[in-house]
C-alpha cells in the first residue's frame, strides 16, 4: 500500500508540474516505481523471452514515455479502485469501458500474449483477473481483495463477449 501510495502521489505530483507548464524531475516521477521488481517472477511465468522483450521495450522508452506509461498505468489502477468502491455492474457499461482500457493497455506491453497476434488473449485476460484476486501484491493495486475480484469479474465478462 505504500508504494501504491507513493505511485499515485508521483503521478499526481508529475500532473501537477506539467499543468503549470514545467518539467518534472525524474525522481519525482517515477517514485515508486521499478519495473525490474518482478522480472525474475514474470520470466518464471511466461518465460525468458517475454522478460527479456518487455524489458528491452522499457529500457527503448525515453523519460518522457515512461512517465506517460506510468500515469495511464496509475490511473487505471485508480479508475478501479473507484468503480469498485461505487459498486457498478462488472458487466455493465462503465465497467466493460475499463476492461476495454485495460486489454488496450496490456495490448501494448511487447512480450506478452496479449500483445502476440496469435496469442491466447481471452486466456491471459482470465487468468490475470484470477492472479490479481490470488495474490495480495496486485490486488493493491486495486483497492484490496473486493476490487481485485471486481475487475476479475470484469475482465472475464468482458473477455466472453469480445474476444
Amino acid at each position: 500500500q505504500g508504494r501504491l501510495a507513493r505511485q499515485i502521489a508521483s503521478v499526481e505530483s508529475t500532473l501537477e508540474t506539467r499543468k503549470k507548464g514545467e518539467e518534472p524531475m525524474a525522481e519525482q516521477m517515477f517514485d515508486g516505481f521499478d519495473h525490474t521488481a518482478h522480472r525474475r517472477e514474470v520470466a518464471e511465468r511466461w518465460g525468458e523471452q517475454a522478460a527479456a522483450d518487455s524489458d528491452r521495450w522499457w529500457q527503448g522508452l525515453d523519460e518522457a514515455l515512461k512517465g506517460d506509461g506510468k500515469a495511464q498505468t496509475a490511473a487505471l489502477g485508480a479508475a478501479w479502485t473507484d468503480a469498485a468502491t461505487r459498486a457498478i455492474a462488472p458487466d455493465g457499461a462503465e465497467a466493460q469501458e475499463l476492461a476495454a482500457r485495460h486489454v488496450a493497455w496490456l495490448r501494448g506491453i511487447p512480450g506478452t500474449p496479449a500483445a502476440d497476434p496469435d496469442g491466447d488473449v481471452a486466456g491471459y485476460v482470465r487468468g490475470l483477473g484470477e492472479l490479481y484476486v490470488a495474490d495480495p501484491r496486485f490486488a493493491a493495486n486495486y483497492g484490496g481483495q473486493a476490487g481485485a475480484e471486481f475487475v476479475r469479474d470484469a475482465l472475464a465478462a468482458y473477455a466472453d463477449a469480445h474476444l
